[in-house]
């Protein structure tokens, strides 16, 4: 019989009958509300958990129209205006939408703002400018012409941003507009613990609280046409005021300049290598919310309800990978499954009793509208999630938005229901533990262990033209036959490499938080990993791996040595590089299909680049077979006793390397797919001396993976795909067995 529970159902008023059907079709324990929405008697009498979501600093504009000066404050960065005299005039609020931002006039702009000559990055001398508060303006005299000026400015968040966004996805049309508030003000801060007192009083239903999410929202901000302008799912832009900059002044003795915010319009990306002001506001900041954290969920708990933190909308500040996160006293943490890679991100934080998945879609009208199929998306997201819930399990799934939309859809519904009781039978076949992991692989960084999970990211499992050719590294990963960590460049500094780790991952766009910047001019760095892979360690590049921002030493990639590749930076142009045979056929490569056409050609060419030099003609078709995204140009070999994998189009996009007892891999870019994932894994494999464990517990067909629970005695084949495919699977004792396996299929076998 199947079993019930692990599910959390969203509701809303007036739904009662419909909502009681599809909890006991989808085995749902506990009922949650959303956005916008209550639980009436009706749905409260089912008998079921509940969670209800709680918005400490928003949802109360009767407070907040009274205290306008204690709304959250980001620092935005103006258009950069062009001086064609001695004077300029700056607007504010020309690219940034109205009904969200207003300028700070309270705090004394001369003291809080900036103006910067763009052209010099020297800061204007304050006496030189005034603001035209009526026309949100600043004059500025004496400047250079020809030279751009911009206004760092404080403004007010008027509009909370989730409101905001599900107000205008849904057309909610004249709907009061939702004002957020600040806690960093001691009246607010007040007003809120006060607030959630009574509410826990009021709420005697409730039995978990399910925070969305605290305080600070991650940087969302909108322009005048109501698009997005600045999105950065980890972004601390929107969590400063005049007093925070004031007492992190007095307690850490140097002033925050409004340029540590704005970043020359980067904002602080995550992609952005972290320099001391960013790290030292991210703690200032966390410290703050953690004090406040721990003491709302004390109060929940002291009313007998659990604590939950949705890892989502104002989750800045908790960063749940960072030290301490465990004494907070949360419960449980939930968040968004948008694929694997955000699956491990939920499922692997450490310190909460258990971790809660809300799978997509979202029930919004934007996928829940007559002539589309919800069901397309439903079974794509669970397949993406499904691999990495075998690697690192969450303890219960749910989904989100408005049940009535949902209920209009009976295939989804049915889809639901399959989805339901294969996620909860994984958990009662396993006992919630994971799949056994092969090799102990670590992604090396600037974040380390603190954004775990979160690398090549900006917004929350969307893609981006410019980071899919790495964030596929974390997408291959979170369902891999491994164990995954992650460690910063100042833990290699500080405490050397681990021993139980078998292969380092580096990769990312050179001068990013992903490559290092200028940490690889750190010669006990380049030191430290070069000991360690000549010991018998291996390291894999992607991209511009080991990259520092300057060509210096003779080197762009300071690892070239270890790898075996580097890139031509127009600084050797006059120094000829030439290229070994190309290997077809190779450990790394051997799922790789490749078009017979494209091998004879090769071959009648000894498997060679036609012309030396890098970058030279290729005249013939390129071997391929591999999608290695968007292209990294002008790779070279270092020597001629590296071996080539794929040199398509005259540079290198995959080759190894012998390093002493260890090995180097380059790989220019590894978009997720289902080859590029077995790409990966054989290339992890090889690279750490572990060919000879590759066979156990593997599938012949790169679109099925296997998973194996040796305590249980058990594993189980899945298809990754909406096809029926075939494959057949290796045991550890080298007898193999086919599988037939139905679209989206599992099957389970005694081990």
């Amino acid at each position: 019989m199947t079993s019930t529970g692990r599910f959390t159902l969203p509701s809303e008023e007036n739904f009662a009958e419909k909502t009681k059907e599809l909890a006991e079709l989808w085995g749902a324990d506990a009922i949650r509300n959303s956005d916008g929405t209550h639980l009436d008697e009706a749905v409260l009498a089912l008998g079921k958990k509940i969670y209800n979501a709680y918005f400490p600093t928003r949802a109360h504009n009767e407070w907040i129209t009274l205290h306008m000066d204690e709304t959250p404050q980001v620092y935005l960065l103006t258009d950069r205006i062009l001086a064609e005299s001695d004077t300029v005039d700056i607007p504010l609020m020309e690219s940034f939408f109205a009904e969200q931002l207003k300028p700070n006039r309270d705090a004394d702009p001369h003291k809080y703002w900036e103006v910067v000559d763009r052209t010099t990055g020297e800061v204007v001398d304050s006496a030189n400018w005034t603001l035209d508060a009526d026309e949100d303006t600043v004059h500025v005299s004496g400047v250079a012409a020809w030279h751009e000026y911009t206004v760092s400015f404080l403004a007010y968040i008027i509009w909370d941003p989730v409101e905001m966004y599900n107000h205008l996805t849904n057309d909610w049309g004249d709907k009061e507009h939702e004002i957020p508030f600040d806690i960093y003000h001691p009246a607010t801060r007040k007003f809120v613990f006060d607030t959630f007192e009574q509410w826990l009083k009021d709420s005697s239903q409730t039995d978990v609280v399910r925070f969305t999410t605290f305080f600070y929202q991650f940087t969302l901000l909108f322009d005048e046409k109501r698009r997005e302008k600045v999105v950065d799912w980890f972004g601390c832009a929107c969590t400063v005021s005049p007093r925070a900059l004031d007492d992190f002044e007095a307690k850490y003795g140097y002033r925050l300049r409004p340029e540590d915010f704005v970043d020359g319009g980067a904002y602080n990306s995550a992609w952005r290598v972290p320099r001391k002001a960013q790290r030292d506001w991210i703690d200032f900041l966390s410290g703050f919310v953690r004090e406040n954290v721990k003491q709302l969920a004390d109060m929940s708990h002291a009313a007998g309800k659990e604590a939950m933190m949705f890892l989502g909308d104002q989750w800045i500040g908790t960063e749940p990978y960072k030290d301490g996160f465990d004494e907070l006293g949360l419960d449980a943490v939930v968040g968004s499954i948008g694929d694997g890679t955000t699956t491990r991100m939920i499922a692997d934080i450490p310190g909460v009793k258990y971790t809660e998945g809300r799978f997509l879609p979202y029930f919004f009208p934007d996928t829940f509208y007559e002539g589309n199929d919800p069901s397309i998306e439903g079974l794509d997201n669970w397949r993406k999630a499904r691999r990495a819930i075998l690697r690192s399990p969450i303890s219960r799934m749910g989904y989100g938005g408005y049940l009535s939309l949902a209920a209009k859809f009976p295939k989804f519904v049915d889809t639901v229901t399959h989805i339901a009781n294969e996620f909860r039978d994984i958990h009662d076949r396993t006992g919630g533990v994971a799949a056994e992991g092969e090799l102990n692989v670590a992604i090396l960084n600037s974040w380390g262990k603190m954004r775990s999970w979160m690398a090549f990211t900006v917004a929350h499992a969307l893609p981006n033209k410019q980071t899919y050719s790495y964030y596929g590294i974390l997408e291959s990963l979170s369902g891999m036959r491994v164990n995954v960590r992650f460690i910063s460049f100042d833990d290699v500094l500080a405490h050397g490499i681990d021993s139980d780790i078998d292969v380092i991952i580096n990769g990312g766009p050179v001068d990013t938080a992903f490559t290092g910047g200028d940490v690889w001019t750190n010669p006990k760095l380049v030191e430290t990993v070069r000991a360690w892979v000549r010991g018998g360690g291996a390291f894999v590049g992607v991209g511009e791996p080991s990259s520092a921002p300057r060509f210096q030493t003779g080197r762009f990639f300071q690892l070239a040595d270890v790898i075996g590749v580097d890139e031509e930076r127009y600084q050797t142009l006059s120094v000829d590089k030439y290229f070994p045979p190309v290997v077809p056929d190779h450990f790394i490569t051997a799922d790789v299909p490749v078009d017979p056409a494209a091998r004879e050609a090769w071959e009648q060419a000894g498997y060679r680049i036609p012309l030396s030099g890098c970058g030279g003609g290729q005249s013939i078709k390129p071997l391929g077979g591999i999608d290695f995204g968007e292209p990294v140009l002008n790779t070279y070999p270092v020597n001629e006793n590296v071996t080539l994998l794929r040199a398509d189009g005259g540079q290198v996009q995959l080759a190894t390397n012998d390093y002493g007892k260890g090995r180097g891999v380059y790989i220019s870019g590894l978009p997720y797919s289902a080859a590029n994932a077995r790409l990966l894994e054989r290339v992890l494999f090889y690279a750490s001396h572990n060919e000879d464990k590759y066979a156990a517990w593997s599938s012949s067909n790169p679109e099925c993976e296997v998973a194996h629970f040796p305590e249980q005695g058990l594993y189980c084949v899945i298809n990754n795909t909406d096809q029926p495919q075939k494959t057949t699977v290796t045991l550890a004792d080298g007898t193999t067995e086919d599988f037939d396996l139905p679209d989206s299929g599992i099957a389970w076998r005694e081990a």
